[in-house]
């Protein structure tokens, strides 16, 4: 995959094998992740499968299921 970057269409990142939680609600507004090479996640929107993809690093995504698991974000959902 050459000439990766944030906010490319989703399609365009070949071989991606994109997997959502089985927690996800069924009627397709899920969010996506793919694993991109050993460092890089990228995250999609499922309603939109060949539009933008947010990339991170693999240690931000940790932080920030971490933050998730924790209830650092709860207050978004109150």
């Amino acid at each position: 995959m050459e000439d990766i970057y944030n906010g490319m269409p989703a399609s365009q990142l070949l071989g991606a094998a994109w997997r959502k939680s089985a927690r996800s609600n069924p009627n397709g507004a899920c969010v996506e992740m793919a694993v991109l090479g050993r460092e890089t996640v990228a995250v999609r929107n499922s309603r939109f499968p060949s539009g933008p993809a947010i990339l991170c690093s693999r240690a931000d995504m940790l932080a920030f299921i971490g933050g998730i698991k924790e209830g650092e974000f709860d207050h978004v959902l109150s």
